[in-house]
């Protein structure tokens, strides 16, 4: 009995219940997200739209991030020192961010009347009637070239910057801002691009805090009132896999920047990305207890940082393992690391290991929402991408089924390395 105890004990999984999310899509094709929470008086609210760097023209990459960057700069009414100025009486924080697949707009302020009422508003403001003001556009211009500029004498920066064009050489994903792409962006592109893409079909408003549904149904409509109706985004063309190549780009550093991989994942619930999440945390995302490091990094001394990741997109986002040695060295690490992905799509994770994961993955999920702002990242995450409202309460659940024949079928399905880009900076 005693054994039987303990085996059932080792396999159990954490019954908790997750966020009630509430959802609902407005006439006009926004869709909204809610989450009613009174133990802080602070509101959350955030919209996302497909407006990501995969959506900036061709030939001009880079617009997106700098739309994100100046939606705030400037409104008919307020120009940029008088927003910044409101923002401080309100007590309120605004952000804006882009990523490849999406824009960002965030907003906290705290739920008493007066408040909230006046964030609301400027956050509506800022939304809706962007002005993009010629001085702020061409500051920020010239801010964005010069660090790209920097980052090209940086070898990590040409390292990502390159293993993202190989990944996706004749795909969206693939437009990385340089100086050049940069140069070409005019004000009008940010107005346009504005106008096309933050619109309120497909938008995503994520509600979180000390606001009742009706309150939250108001503040929805507002927003998506305010914006244009727009239509729907086109479809991102497919990923294809690049062949197998290896770059190497000469740089003076004395550690060389080590980055290989492919297009390997979309965000989803399919079972077969819980098996990769399983597997990625044995391979080289568990830190000190993965094989990529015990590997490269303590049996052999070849690096002192060495990490598989994975970047789930809309589409194939990348399977990457990185890393940094010493020029000299760089054709035996990269055999080790070859050798132990080699083995791994072999044979998989052990039981030990996969326990060891399985356990780190799920005890680690309350922490990954133990603040309303980790919560509302989530919140948008899965009205972004689509995924159940149980993702939360359903995730210790499709990470503890994970098998070891899973791993092994998700990561041959997925991890081919016939199409493994190697890129090299600094290791000629």
């Amino acid at each position: 009995m005693r054994f039987l105890f303990v085996i059932f004990f080792f396999f159990a999984v954490p019954v908790w219940a997750g966020p009630q999310i509430q959802h609902w899509v407005l006439p006009s094709g926004a869709k909204v997200y809610f989450v009613e929470n009174h133990d802080l008086p602070i509101l959350d609210v955030q919209i996302d739209f497909p407006a990501g760097g995969a959506r900036s023209p061709a030939g001009k990459a880079g617009v997106a991030g700098l739309t994100a960057s100046l939606i705030d700069a400037g409104t008919p009414e307020l120009d940029e020192e008088e927003i910044s100025a409101r923002l401080v009486e309100l007590g309120a924080r605004f952000a804006s961010t882009s990523d490849h697949d999406k824009a960002s707009v965030g907003l906290r302020t705290l739920s008493s009347r007066e408040e909230k009422e006046g964030a609301l508003a400027l956050y509506t403001a800022l939304l809706a009637t962007p002005t993009f003001p010629a001085a702020a556009f061409e500051r920020e211009k010239t801010r964005t070239i010069e660090a790209l500029k920097d980052a090209d004498t940086r070898p990590d920066a040409i390292a990502a910057k390159r293993f993202a064009q190989a990944l996706y050489p004749d795909h969206p994903y693939g437009q990385v801002a340089t100086p050049e792409s940069v140069a070409r962006i005019t004000r009008e592109d940010l107005v346009e691009f504005h106008r096309r893409h933050y619109v309120a079909n497909g938008a995503v408003i994520s509600i979180l805090g000390d606001v009742t549904r009706d309150e939250a149904e108001a503040i929805a409509n507002r927003i998506a009132a305010a914006l244009p109706p727009g239509a729907p985004v086109a479809p991102l063309p497919a990923v294809r896999l690049p062949a197998r190549e290896t770059l190497k780009i000469a740089h003076p550093a004395t550690q060389a920047h080590i980055h290989l991989g492919l297009p390997a994942v979309r965000r989803s619930a399919n079972p077969e990305y819980f098996a990769l999440l399983v597997g990625n945390y044995t391979l080289g995302g568990g830190g000190f207890v993965s094989r990529l490091m015990k590997e490269v990094r303590e049996k052999r001394g070849f690096a002192y940082s060495v990490y598989s990741s994975l970047g789930p997109r809309v589409l194939e986002g990348p399977f990457e393992i990185g890393l940094q040695t010493k020029r000299e060295q760089v054709e035996e690490a990269l055999k080790v690391v070859h050798e132990v992905l080699a083995r791994f799509l072999a044979e998989g994770p052990t039981d030990e290991e996969l326990a060891a994961a399985k356990k780190n993955l799920i005890q680690g999920q309350a922490l990954r929402i133990d603040s309303n702002a980790k919560l509302l990242g989530y919140l948008a995450l899965i009205g972004f991408y689509g995924l159940p409202l149980d993702y939360l309460d359903q995730f210790p659940k499709w990470v503890a089924a994970v098998t070891r024949e899973d791993v092994k079928a998700a990561f041959r399905r997925h991890v081919k390395p016939e199409h493994l880009v190697t890129v090299i900076v600094a290791g000629e």
